[in-house]
Protein backbone atom coordinates (compact mmCIF):
# COMPACT_ATOMS: atom_id res chain seq x y z
CA UNK A 1 0.00 0.00 0.00
CA UNK A 2 1.43 3.51 -1.02
CA UNK A 3 2.28 5.61 2.00
CA UNK A 4 3.92 8.85 0.56
CA UNK A 5 3.52 11.78 1.76
CA UNK A 6 5.56 14.93 2.79
CA UNK A 7 4.30 15.39 6.36
CA UNK A 8 8.01 15.44 8.19
CA UNK A 9 9.79 16.53 4.92
CA UNK A 10 10.19 20.16 6.48
CA UNK A 11 12.18 18.17 9.17
CA UNK A 12 15.21 16.85 7.12
CA UNK A 13 18.08 18.60 6.95
CA UNK A 14 19.70 19.21 3.50
CA UNK A 15 23.20 19.57 2.98
CA UNK A 16 24.24 23.42 2.02
CA UNK A 17 24.09 22.45 -1.75
CA UNK A 18 20.78 21.47 -1.04
CA UNK A 19 21.36 17.81 -1.40
CA UNK A 20 20.58 14.71 0.74
CA UNK A 21 21.55 11.18 0.03
CA UNK A 22 18.88 8.57 -0.63
CA UNK A 23 19.21 4.77 -0.64
CA UNK A 24 16.70 2.93 -2.87
CA UNK A 25 15.55 -0.75 -1.23
CA UNK A 26 13.46 -3.52 -2.81
CA UNK A 27 10.64 -3.43 -0.33
CA UNK A 28 9.48 -7.16 -1.55
CA UNK A 29 12.97 -8.72 -1.67
CA UNK A 30 14.60 -6.22 0.78
CA UNK A 31 18.09 -5.47 -1.48
CA UNK A 32 19.50 -2.52 -1.36
CA UNK A 33 19.51 -1.41 -5.28
CA UNK A 34 21.12 2.01 -5.27
CA UNK A 35 22.34 5.18 -3.66
CA UNK A 36 21.51 8.78 -4.95
CA UNK A 37 20.89 12.08 -3.93
CA UNK A 38 18.08 14.14 -3.83
CA UNK A 39 16.90 17.60 -3.43
CA UNK A 40 13.71 18.87 -1.84
CA UNK A 41 12.09 19.58 -4.95
CA UNK A 42 12.90 16.32 -6.25
CA UNK A 43 11.58 14.87 -3.22
CA UNK A 44 8.12 16.35 -3.66
CA UNK A 45 8.05 15.25 -7.43
CA UNK A 46 8.79 11.41 -6.13
CA UNK A 47 5.47 11.43 -3.76
CA UNK A 48 3.34 13.57 -7.07
CA UNK A 49 4.43 11.26 -9.57
CA UNK A 50 5.08 7.86 -7.40
CA UNK A 51 8.30 7.47 -8.78
CA UNK A 52 11.70 8.52 -7.98
CA UNK A 53 13.05 11.34 -8.96
CA UNK A 54 16.84 12.37 -7.83
CA UNK A 55 19.32 15.46 -8.44
CA UNK A 56 22.00 13.88 -11.19
CA UNK A 57 24.84 15.82 -9.55
CA UNK A 58 27.11 15.12 -12.71
CA UNK A 59 25.08 16.53 -14.85
CA UNK A 60 23.63 19.96 -12.29
CA UNK A 61 19.81 18.72 -13.32
CA UNK A 62 17.14 16.59 -11.70
CA UNK A 63 17.09 13.12 -13.12
CA UNK A 64 14.12 10.80 -13.29
CA UNK A 65 14.97 7.41 -13.07
CA UNK A 66 13.97 5.27 -15.52
CA UNK A 67 13.06 7.89 -18.54
CA UNK A 68 15.44 6.68 -20.92
CA UNK A 69 16.12 3.12 -20.23
CA UNK A 70 12.38 2.51 -18.97
CA UNK A 71 13.68 0.77 -15.62
CA UNK A 72 11.43 2.92 -13.37
CA UNK A 73 11.60 2.44 -9.65
CA UNK A 74 8.32 2.89 -8.48
CA UNK A 75 8.51 4.60 -5.25
CA UNK A 76 6.00 3.03 -2.43
CA UNK A 77 6.88 4.50 1.40
CA UNK A 78 9.93 6.64 2.28
CA UNK A 79 11.82 6.44 5.27
CA UNK A 80 13.76 9.15 7.31
CA UNK A 81 16.51 8.09 9.39
CA UNK A 82 17.20 8.93 12.84
CA UNK A 83 19.27 12.05 12.51
CA UNK A 84 17.12 13.35 9.86
CA UNK A 85 19.54 14.04 6.95
CA UNK A 86 19.36 11.10 4.77
CA UNK A 87 16.24 8.90 3.28
CA UNK A 88 15.44 5.46 2.53
CA UNK A 89 13.00 4.58 -0.31
CA UNK A 90 11.41 1.72 -0.31
CA UNK A 91 10.20 0.71 -4.44
CA UNK A 92 9.00 -1.82 -6.35
CA UNK A 93 11.34 -1.38 -9.50
CA UNK A 94 10.45 -1.97 -13.06
CA UNK A 95 13.91 -4.00 -14.62
CA UNK A 96 17.54 -3.75 -13.70
CA UNK A 97 18.49 -0.82 -11.64
CA UNK A 98 21.95 -0.62 -12.54
CA UNK A 99 23.31 0.17 -15.56
CA UNK A 100 25.13 -2.45 -16.34
CA UNK A 101 22.10 -4.33 -16.56
CA UNK A 102 22.67 -6.31 -12.44
CA UNK A 103 19.64 -6.07 -10.18
CA UNK A 104 21.46 -3.68 -8.01
CA UNK A 105 24.64 -0.98 -8.46
CA UNK A 106 26.10 -2.86 -5.53
CA UNK A 107 27.18 -6.10 -7.47
CA UNK A 108 30.79 -5.98 -6.44
CA UNK A 109 32.74 -6.78 -2.96
CA UNK A 110 35.68 -5.49 -1.87
CA UNK A 111 38.38 -8.00 -1.37
CA UNK A 112 42.32 -8.97 -2.24
CA UNK A 113 41.40 -8.76 -5.64
CA UNK A 114 38.51 -6.15 -5.84
CA UNK A 115 36.45 -7.34 -8.49
CA UNK A 116 34.05 -10.00 -8.05
CA UNK A 117 30.83 -11.46 -10.60
CA UNK A 118 27.54 -9.60 -10.81
CA UNK A 119 24.36 -11.21 -10.94
CA UNK A 120 22.07 -9.52 -13.96
CA UNK A 121 18.37 -9.15 -13.76
CA UNK A 122 17.47 -12.06 -15.68
CA UNK A 123 19.17 -14.50 -13.02
CA UNK A 124 17.96 -13.26 -10.05
CA UNK A 125 16.02 -15.48 -8.27
CA UNK A 126 13.49 -12.74 -6.48
CA UNK A 127 12.45 -10.84 -9.47
CA UNK A 128 13.47 -12.82 -12.46
CA UNK A 129 10.88 -12.14 -15.72
CA UNK A 130 7.61 -14.19 -15.58
CA UNK A 131 8.00 -13.73 -11.29
CA UNK A 132 5.31 -12.70 -9.00
CA UNK A 133 7.52 -9.02 -7.97
CA UNK A 134 8.07 -8.53 -11.56
CA UNK A 135 4.41 -9.02 -13.02
CA UNK A 136 2.97 -6.87 -9.90
CA UNK A 137 5.98 -4.35 -10.77
CA UNK A 138 4.52 -4.27 -14.10
CA UNK A 139 0.87 -3.39 -13.24
CA UNK A 140 1.92 -0.93 -10.89
CA UNK A 141 3.20 0.76 -13.78
CA UNK A 142 0.47 0.34 -15.82
CA UNK A 143 -1.52 1.63 -13.11
CA UNK A 144 0.38 4.78 -12.36
CA UNK A 145 0.52 5.64 -16.40
CA UNK A 146 -2.91 4.30 -17.65
CA UNK A 147 -1.24 3.89 -20.76
CA UNK A 148 -3.71 3.96 -24.20
CA UNK A 149 -4.80 0.41 -24.81
CA UNK A 150 -3.53 -1.04 -21.64
CA UNK A 151 -5.80 -4.15 -20.89
CA UNK A 152 -4.49 -3.59 -17.38
CA UNK A 153 -5.51 0.32 -17.12
CA UNK A 154 -8.58 -0.69 -18.10
CA UNK A 155 -9.20 -3.37 -15.43
CA UNK A 156 -8.53 -1.94 -13.17
CA UNK A 157 -10.57 1.61 -14.45
CA UNK A 158 -13.61 -0.55 -14.11
CA UNK A 159 -13.23 -1.36 -10.25
CA UNK A 160 -12.86 -4.29 -7.85
CA UNK A 161 -16.19 -6.09 -9.14
CA UNK A 162 -15.14 -6.25 -12.44
CA UNK A 163 -11.52 -7.48 -11.76
CA UNK A 164 -13.30 -9.68 -8.66
CA UNK A 165 -15.29 -11.45 -11.72
CA UNK A 166 -11.96 -12.29 -13.72
CA UNK A 167 -10.75 -13.57 -11.04
CA UNK A 168 -14.17 -16.32 -10.50
CA UNK A 169 -13.76 -17.18 -13.87
CA UNK A 170 -9.95 -17.60 -13.99
CA UNK A 171 -10.15 -19.88 -11.15
CA UNK A 172 -12.97 -21.61 -13.00
CA UNK A 173 -10.36 -22.12 -15.97
CA UNK A 174 -7.92 -23.72 -13.44
CA UNK A 175 -10.17 -26.74 -12.14
CA UNK A 176 -11.46 -27.51 -15.36
CA UNK A 177 -7.69 -27.35 -16.53
CA UNK A 178 -6.52 -29.85 -13.85
CA UNK A 179 -9.72 -32.16 -14.39
CA UNK A 180 -8.43 -32.53 -18.12
CA UNK A 181 -4.59 -33.73 -16.57
CA UNK A 182 -3.41 -31.37 -18.99
CA UNK A 183 0.30 -29.50 -17.82
CA UNK A 184 0.32 -26.81 -20.32
CA UNK A 185 -3.77 -25.83 -20.52
CA UNK A 186 -3.14 -25.65 -16.18
CA UNK A 187 0.29 -23.50 -16.57
CA UNK A 188 -1.70 -21.35 -18.63
CA UNK A 189 -5.00 -21.14 -17.14
CA UNK A 190 -2.93 -20.56 -13.61
CA UNK A 191 -1.15 -17.86 -15.33
CA UNK A 192 -4.13 -16.27 -15.97
CA UNK A 193 -5.27 -16.81 -12.34
CA UNK A 194 -1.80 -15.31 -10.70
CA UNK A 195 -2.32 -12.50 -13.30
CA UNK A 196 -5.79 -11.23 -11.95
CA UNK A 197 -5.46 -11.71 -8.17
CA UNK A 198 -2.09 -9.58 -9.19
CA UNK A 199 -4.36 -7.22 -10.19
CA UNK A 200 -6.70 -7.18 -7.57
CA UNK A 201 -3.97 -6.92 -4.68
CA UNK A 202 -3.32 -3.76 -6.80
CA UNK A 203 -6.40 -2.43 -6.75
CA UNK A 204 -6.39 -2.65 -2.97
CA UNK A 205 -2.87 -1.48 -2.85
CA UNK A 206 -1.54 -4.32 -2.19
CA UNK A 207 1.97 -6.74 -2.97
CA UNK A 208 2.61 -9.85 -3.72
CA UNK A 209 5.10 -9.07 -0.39
CA UNK A 210 1.63 -8.27 1.88
CA UNK A 211 0.77 -12.02 1.01
CA UNK A 212 4.08 -13.53 1.40
CA UNK A 213 4.08 -12.01 5.08
CA UNK A 214 0.98 -14.10 5.96
CA UNK A 215 2.20 -17.35 4.92
CA UNK A 216 5.38 -16.47 6.44
CA UNK A 217 3.60 -16.04 9.83
CA UNK A 218 1.49 -19.41 9.41
CA UNK A 219 5.24 -21.45 9.15
CA UNK A 220 5.80 -23.11 12.02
Amino acid sequence: MSRLHDGGLESITFGPDGLVPVVVQDRTTGEVLMVAFTTREMVVKTIESGQAWFWSRSRNEPWHKGATSGNYLNVIEIRRNCEENSLLYLADPVGPTCHTGAVSCFYRTLDGQGVVSSKPWSENADIRPGSLPWVHAIIEERKRAKPEGSYVAELLARGVDRIAKKVGEEAAEVIIAAKNRSHEELSNEMADLWFHTLVLLADAGMSPADVEAVLARRHK
